[in-house]
């Protein structure tokens, strides 16, 4: 038998948190949860020492395995709790969802990570003080031709990897109400994503 969830390492504001808070919602699963003060600068201490890495969240099983990166969190809740499915039912649909979150992370999550750890003072911790400013500003055009790509992409279809809400959706849904990060958000005129957004608010899951 695997051993289960006991505890989930977790932070405000970021999207790859956000991320796994979705996911168990939509499993319908309630953890503990540790809260780790990023802008504290806590995942470079003792948080580091106990997971073995600085990147939150991270997962505490009960056999006291630590696991991080957020697709590994999400697929392993998914081995043990397999309804409803978020990753795919056969091979093509899994690599589908897979696809289309990575082009989330790094077409629109990445750029916008970049133009606030490098643009808001604020978040130079996150860089150990080495900002870039000019790199926050080159990002920013990025974000709004992300914006259109993923308009481009929603048009004509309800959800972004399947013809059902995955965890590409949940992906999409966290990277873009990160943007409030940089006073971003998605444009009135992008139809097709705003009614996407609408429905997956409806959904009743999208915690913050």
């Amino acid at each position: 038998m695997l051993p289960e969830p006991v505890m989930l390492y977790d932070t405000p504001r970021a999207p790859n948190p956000r991320r796994v808070r979705i996911f168990l919602a939509e499993k319908g699963i309630e953890l503990p949860t540790t809260p780790v003060d990023i802008m504290a600068g806590e995942q470079f201490r003792d948080y580091r020492e106990r997971v073995g890495s600085h990147n939150v969240p991270a997962l505490e099983l009960s056999d006291g395995t630590v696991l991080t990166e957020t697709v590994t969190i999400c697929r392993y809740l998914e081995s043990i709790h397999p309804t409803p499915n978020l990753l795919g039912e056969d091979a093509l649909e899994a690599a589908r969802i897979e696809m289309w979150s990575r082009r989330m992370e790094f077409q629109l999550m990445m750029p916008v990570a970049f133009v606030a750890r490098h643009g808001i003072p604020a978040m130079g911790v996150l860089e150990h003080g080495e900002q870039c400013p000019e790199w926050a500003a080159a990002n920013g055009p990025r974000v709004d031709a992300a914006l259109v790509w993923l308009e481009e992409a929603l048009s004509g279809r309800d959800w972004l990897a399947s013809d059902r809400f995955t965890l590409a959706d949940i992906t999409a849904f966290a990277t873009l109400g990160f943007m409030r990060l940089i006073k971003k958000r998605v444009p009135e005129d992008h139809a097709a994503t705003q009614a996407w957004l609408s429905r997956c608010a409806d959904r009743g899951t999208m915690v913050d």
